[in-house]
Formats: structure tokens, C-alpha cells, sequence
């Protein structure tokens, strides 16, 4: 019998905080963007950072507002208290990787190019933590708190299952997919000519063969361009 209980142990001090900033619209997805974004900027900066929440739920964040509907965020480092250990990163992997039937390696692999293993990871265009999730496809996977690590993995493992079943179990065209989305995929029905959706397919199948290996961690990849 499939066990749908996550065994691991998550923060519920950051949830409880985002009703208080967040009111009742995707109270730990608006909670969560909005402190990963404060965490990869100085304190000074964080007085620039604005949000604009949409009726869906789906958050906005930046520091260059272009519509009066954005307010201002504040600064509070007590929201951030979402940790968890080696161990429990591990146990994560294996027990995702187990449910979602995928290998521990390729989920691994994928954390690595996304994030390099950094929880609160931010991108330019907003996606969010070890798997990097857009806060849409978060939502979407029912994933909490996307800078929870077990929430993340969780999210991202089952996208990720998801974009495999989507191209047949083509690898190199689910990693595609996860980066430069499936429809494009489908499209070209090829890896998209993208530079850097290319070179992030052979980043990952990288390191995808050296975490199989069993070699360890191995030295990040940078691009050629």
C-alpha cells in the first residue's frame, strides 16, 4: 500500500507567520516567495522589495514595481526558520525518489543544477528553493511552502515523474521540459534550440552520471557561453 504521509519533520513557525502577513491568499506560498527573496538580498535592500498578490493566489515580488497595485514588504528575519539537516535531505531524496519511481540520482542531479543545494534559492524570474518551482507550478503541485527543502523536493519530484510520463521516459526531454517548460518541448519535439535550456540538459545529465557513480559531489559545471 502506497504511503501518502510525508515522514519528516517541517516547519509550521513559518506558515503560522504568513496568516499574519499574508491574510487568506496562498498564505504559505505568498509567505514563503517573499522571505527567499529577503534572504538573497541585504537587510538595506529588502525596503525596496515590493509583492502583489492576484485573486488565484499567485504571488508577484520586486524591486522595480510598474503598477500601484504592489506594496511594500517588510523586513523580518524571524520568518526564517526553515532548516532541515544533511540527513533529512537524504532521506527526502530517497523517499521521493522512491514514491515518484524516479532515481535518486537524476533528483539529485536536478537540485544540483537548479540550486547547488541552497533552500532559499531565488531566480531572476522568480522561481523558488532546491527545485527551483515557479510559485504557480508550486500551487499547482499543492506544494506549501516552497522554501520548506521536504516541500520543495516533494513538488519538484512529482513535476519532474510527471514531464517523464508526459515524453515517454525521454530523459534528456523531461530535463527540457522542467526547464524551459513542455509546451516549447512539444513544439519543436526536440529540446528546443534554447542556449540555455541546452546546456542546462547536459548540466544535469552531467550530473546525473557522477551522483550514480557514486563518485560524490561533483564540481560545478559552468556554461560555455
Amino acid at each position: 500500500m502506497k504511503n501518502t504521509t510525508t515522514p519528516f519533520r517541517t516547519s509550521k513557525g513559518l506558515y503560522r507567520k504568513s496568516k499574519r502577513l499574508c491574510g487568506t491568499l496562498e498564505q504559505g506560498l505568498c509567505a514563503a516567495m517573499v522571505v527567499g527573496v529577503m534572504v538573497f538580498m541585504p537587510p538595506t535592500a529588502t525596503s525596496e522589495l515590493y509583492q502583489y498578490v492576484e485573486k488565484d493566489g499567485t504571488v508577484s515580488v520586486t524591486n522595480v514595481p510598474t503598477d500601484q497595485r504592489y506594496q511594500s514588504v517588510p523586513y523580518d528575519p524571524t520568518y526564517l526558520n526553515s532548516r532541515v539537516s544533511k540527513k533529512e535531505l537524504d532521506q527526502a531524496i530517497a523517499w521521493y525518489a522512491r514514491r515518484h519511481r524516479l532515481h535518486p540520482a537524476l533528483l539529485r542531479a536536478v537540485i544540483k543544477a537548479e540550486s547547488d543545494f541552497v533552500p532559499t534559492a531565488v531566480s531572476r524570474r522568480g522561481a523558488l528553493g532546491l527545485m527551483q518551482l515557479m510559485p504557480r507550478t508550486a500551487a499547482s503541485l499543492r506544494v506549501r511552502d516552497p522554501f520548506n527543502p521536504i516541500d520543495n523536493i516533494g513538488g519538484g519530484a512529482k513535476h519532474l515523474r510527471y514531464l517523464l510520463d508526459r515524453f515517454n521516459g525521454n530523459v534528456p526531454l523531461a530535463l527540457a521540459a522542467y526547464n524551459a517548460g513542455e509546451y516549447r518541448v512539444k513544439q519543436y519535439q526536440q529540446i528546443p534550440p534554447i542556449q540555455e535550456t541546452r546546456y542546462y540538459v547536459q548540466k544535469v545529465l552531467r550530473y546525473y552520471q557522477t551522483f550514480r557513480s557514486g563518485k560524490g559531489q561533483p564540481p560545478t559545471v559552468k556554461p560555455a557561453f
